[in-house]
């Protein structure tokens, strides 16, 4: 999961459509699903990628946001469109998408974006995104009916509640719909301070809200926790506070992604662990 700015964050046949260059080749749907997610908010709708400029539409905020406002180090497919962030998971993923409403009634302006990685696609690729980061070998007994989450964003002039709220219930009706349960990805903590404040924050979080060892996992590439001042009174980003809010856990030490000059820490949620009134709010039990 690439999570940077938001407000305050495969199996069978899907019940939504198919993303990017394989578009055309997967069409088939499971029959009643709708091409709409029913999460709309004044001013918005959110919607599933139904074609390949749907996701370029994704792929240029994600480029504005994670190249133009954090200033990533991206690497692209080469032939890729310029202004694009494109890599080799996007034609394998679902992509969820907040569009502005448009003037004519239209869809309008991509404002928002998550994408899911299922476990019949991780398979097809040949792994997760997660997987570049850390090792994800204690997580194996949950992969039949875990999908990742990642390149989450949302436009800086749109960052409020009501735009990351109906994302995530949109995700929550994925999960239930395909009777899939786990979620697990990496939220992302600036590195401008130098690694200060996401070694305070991994202190903190490892005593409250590590998750078993039989689920921990280890980064490939550690942020040197133990060389940075890991007592300073940091608070979580309201990313990852909705995240532990919605009972997720943290599965380990944060990895340092040099090109996203990020610590990355390694999230794991299940739906089975949402508080009752998360449950309410975005699956109506």
């Amino acid at each position: 999961m690439r999570d940077l700015p938001l407000p305050t964050l495969p199996m069978a046949e899907l019940a939504t459509p198919r993303s990017a260059d394989t578009l055309a080749a997967r069409r088939s749907l499971h029959p009643g699903s709708p091409a709409e997610v029913r999460h709309a908010r004044p001013g918005f709708q959110v919607v599933w990628a139904r074609t390949e400029e749907d996701v370029r539409a994704a792929q240029r905020l994600r480029h504005q946001v994670f190249a133009e406002e954090m200033g990533a180090r991206l690497s692209v497919p080469p032939g890729s469109p310029a202004g694009h962030d494109i890599d080799l998971f996007d034609p394998y993923c679902e992509h969820l998408l907040v569009r502005l409403h448009g003037e004519d009634g239209e869809a309008g302006e991509v404002i928002g974006t998550y994408r899911v990685l299922t476990p019949d696609a991780a398979r097809r690729v040949g792994g997760l995104y997660s997987e570049t980061e850390f090792d994800l070998t204690r997580l194996r007994p949950l992969r039949s009916k875990m999908v990742e989450l990642g390149r989450s964003c949302v436009h800086p002039d749109h960052r409020h509640g009501g735009a990351i709220m109906a994302l995530w219930g949109a995700l929550a009706e994925f999960m239930v719909r395909n009777e899939l349960d786990t979620m697990i990805g990496c939220a992302s903590i600036s590195m401008r301070d130098g690694g200060h404040a996401a070694a305070s924050l991994w202190e903190q979080l490892r005593h409250t809200h590590l998750a078993p060892i039989d689920v921990q996992v280890r980064p490939r590439l550690p942020l040197p926790v133990d060389e940075l001042d890991r007592h300073l009174p940091v608070e979580a980003p309201a990313l990852i506070k909705g995240y532990l809010r919605c009972g997720a856990k943290v599965l380990g030490a944060p990895a340092w992604d040099p090109d996203f000059n990020t610590a990355d820490l390694p999230m794991l949620m299940r739906i089975g662990d949402l508080p009752a009134r998360y449950r309410r709010h975005f699956l109506g039990a």
